[in-house]
């Protein structure tokens, strides 16, 4: 039986992608910055909670993660940790670089001490790409970050490409775009919208209040993506993929379709607030996932308007 370890297992994708590696017939084992007091409400909430190993790692900290990898003896790591937050990340801007880029250079570097053929996925982020206008993001655009979230994701990417051609490590990076699902936290504008839009069709007298609404993302279903986490890791040789829908809409869209969701008109309960603008943000982000499709067999069945129905689904039934 091939053992995987997900680093970050507590978040959303690590959730969906532990329950995946279960399915296929991993043994699977998770870390947590302090496993003993977590909650691990995601592993919980998909019922799988007790069929994974859990230790406290800190990736920060070399000596952990060596540790950590000496006593599980993983086939597969996937790194998904890290401070996950653009907007936080301006606050919190050390912070988000020493848990992503130290902690991926960490995994990268225990991995090569030890000498066993582990092989590594690195969570990337088309947050990498910056503003490229109308031009659809490949695996050959070049980053301009714009938040120190993506300075981070770069500096990790680029990590896991110095190691994989210099040492030779199965090392591959997702460049995923913006994706969704019921387990997201309500910090994300997403899951924002989705809970006031359901709260607001229950007479609750409140206004949903955003920031820049005209920003376009391309939106996705998280369940899908870890499947293409997954399949970077069976090839025969480590790559690195754009993962996305390849079809890109306003916020306005997204929350425009919540509220028709539970059939209210969102221009009379949602106000504009300047408060929640970020010093620089990604005006348009567009996608092309062709090699995705062509290498490891993977597309995007569900766009935006699916994933926001599936969110809204998921919440009217929790309430």
């Amino acid at each position: 039986m091939k053992k995987a370890l997900i680093c970050g297992v507590s978040g959303q994708d690590g959730a969906y992608l532990a329950q995946l590696l279960l399915n296929e017939g991993y043994v699977v084992c998770g870390t947590s910055r302090d496993a003993q007091v977590s909650s691990f409400q995601n592993l919980v909430s998909l019922g799988i909670r007790d069929r994974i190993k859990l230790e406290s790692v800190a990736l920060t900290d070399f000596r952990s993660v060596l540790q950590v990898l000496t006593k599980i003896q993983p086939d597969e790591v996937y790194n998904l940790a890290g401070q996950s937050s653009v907007g936080l990340s301006f606050d919190q801007p050390v912070e988000t670089l020493e848990s992503i880029a130290t902690g991926t250079l960490n995994l990268l570097e225990a991995i090569r001490f030890i000498g066993t053929p582990i092989k590594i996925y690195n969570a990337g982020s088309s947050e990498c790409f910056g503003n490229t206008g109308e031009q659809a993001a490949d695996e050959t655009t070049p980053f301009r970050p714009r938040s120190p979230y993506a300075v981070a994701k770069a500096t990790a990417f680029w990590e896991v490409a110095n190691y994989r051609e210099a040492y030779g490590l199965f090392a591959c990076s997702g460049i995923l775009y913006n994706h969704e699902s019921p387990l997201r936290p309500e910090r994300f504008v997403t899951q924002k919208i989705i809970s006031a839009a359901c709260r607001i069709a229950q007479n609750t007298q409140e206004h949903l209040y955003l920031g820049d609404i005209s920003v376009q993302r391309d939106w996705g279903w998280a369940p899908e993506y870890v499947e293409a986490m997954y399949l970077m890791l069976q090839q025969e040789q480590p790559d690195d993929y754009v993962i996305a829908t390849g079809e890109t809409s306003k916020l306005e869209d997204f929350v425009a379709q919540a509220f028709a969701c539970v059939g209210l008109d969102w221009r009379e309960h949602t106000t504009s607030d300047t408060s929640l603008l970020r010093p620089t943000d990604i005006a348009i982000g567009r996608s092309n996932p062709a090699k995705a499709k062509e290498k490891l067999g993977w597309q995007a069945q569900y766009k935006m308007k699916d994933v926001v129905r599936m969110m809204i689904k998921a919440k009217q039934k929790a309430d």
